[in-house]
């Protein structure tokens, strides 16, 4: 199962230079001019997490296969993206097509980098992107509506469902507010997800600082808060150079690098957490001799489909899955010692997979 983040932002503003160091590749072009990424590159990142290693030395297991997202680089939006200025119709095609956007803000001065508008001013870069997104779904919905309402007319329940929904959405933007504020029913919540709206993607900030601000944050990383906290988005703050810096050294190079800058840990392993939780994501575990391996699903996932992830049949066949708590598994010292006292329990159909649940499938072929 992939989910995908868009990285979207102005042009200058370290998107690419971020994209670079989270893939460890230069396979997007960092340069100091609009556009320089024409075709949104793609690269597959795995998830840290810290559980996985426990498990592993735990269990003796030979190779650790972490989860993983895709981050999108999308190149940079300009006023007038919604029509057609820059690159603007391909790259909003390339953020629909995308679960969640990772909207980075230059939060930093620098003379010899290029500002689209001749100014740093992260709050109103973000209302730009929005507004164009805004005015990008506005056009999409009109289009939309008009040509459902022929099969509106002709009582076609999808048709009726889909045409209530726009219209919700389009009372939502012409209030100047993206749709993501739209409440949606349970009932309703697939078919809004079809409609692959862009402002109804979740966001989140990234300021992307200077050296000097990673571990504090300076005053445009503090405005981009203060803008987040009244939408009741999340930021994370990052400097995209110490990133790409971090990204070249091997493991113990990165520690004493970190140390020195007075940072706990890389702002990429933020980042990729604060996607994660954004999307709504849990994990979980299976673990034995030959290998541990983390793997992804939706908060409230039942466990046929959690199985399902692994392989269709899985899911298919699905009889019963055997789960012990994370927490379990690691103070009484692995998998036997946990069903020695009682903590591995068989769980149906029914059982939602909680996040870092370590689970065995069983299952009919």
């Amino acid at each position: 199962m992939g989910f995908k983040m868009g990285i979207v932002g102005m042009p200058n503003v370290g998107k690419s230079t971020l994209f670079n160091a989270l893939t460890k590749t230069a396979a997007a072009a960092a340069a100091n001019f609009p556009f320089c990424t024409i075709e949104p590159n793609v690269g597959d990142v795995p998830v840290p997490d810290a559980r996985l290693d426990t498990l592993a030395e735990l269990a003796q297991s030979k190779s650790i296969i972490p989860t993983r997202m895709s981050f999108v680089d999308i190149a940079g939006l300009v006023k007038g993206a919604s029509k057609g200025e820059g690159l603007g119709n391909q790259f909003l095609a390339n953020i629909r097509e995308t679960d969640a956007i990772a909207h980075v803000l230059r939060c930093f001065e620098d003379d010899d980098i290029t500002h689209v508008d001749g100014r740093v001013n992260p709050v109103e870069d973000a209302e730009t992107i929005e507004t164009e997104l805004m005015l990008a779904d506005m056009e999409s919905i009109e289009k939309r509506l008009q040509g459902l309402s022929r099969k509106v007319r002709g009582g076609d329940k999808e048709a009726v469902q889909q045409e209530r929904l726009l219209k919700v959405a389009l009372a939502m933007l012409e209030d100047g507010k993206p749709a993501r504020m739209v409440e949606v029913d349970a009932d309703d919540a697939k078919a809004w997800k079809l409609l692959q709206l862009l402002t109804s993607k979740p966001i989140l900030y990234v300021c992307n600082v200077d050296e000097g601000s990673a571990a504090t944050g300076n005053a445009f990383s503090a405005q981009v808060a203060e803008m987040a906290a009244a939408q009741g988005a999340s930021h994370v703050i990052i400097s995209a150079a110490i990133e790409e810096e971090i990204s070249q050294l091997d493991a113990d190079e990165a520690a004493m690098f970190l140390e020195e800058m007075g940072l706990e840990e890389a702002g990429l392993d933020r980042l990729i957490r604060a996607g994660y939780t954004l999307l709504k994501l849990e994990t979980y575990f299976t673990v034995g001799p030959k290998e541990a391996r983390a793997w992804t699903i939706p908060h409230g996932t039942m466990a046929p489909q959690a199985a399902g992830v692994i392989h269709g049949d899985f899911e298919r066949g699905f009889i019963r899955a055997e789960t012990i708590a994370y927490d379990d598994f690691v103070s009484l010292g692995g998998e036997q010692p946990a069903k020695e006292a009682g903590k591995m329990r068989a769980e149906g159909k029914g059982y939602v997979v909680k996040d870092g649940d370590v689970l065995h499938f069983l299952f009919n072929t």
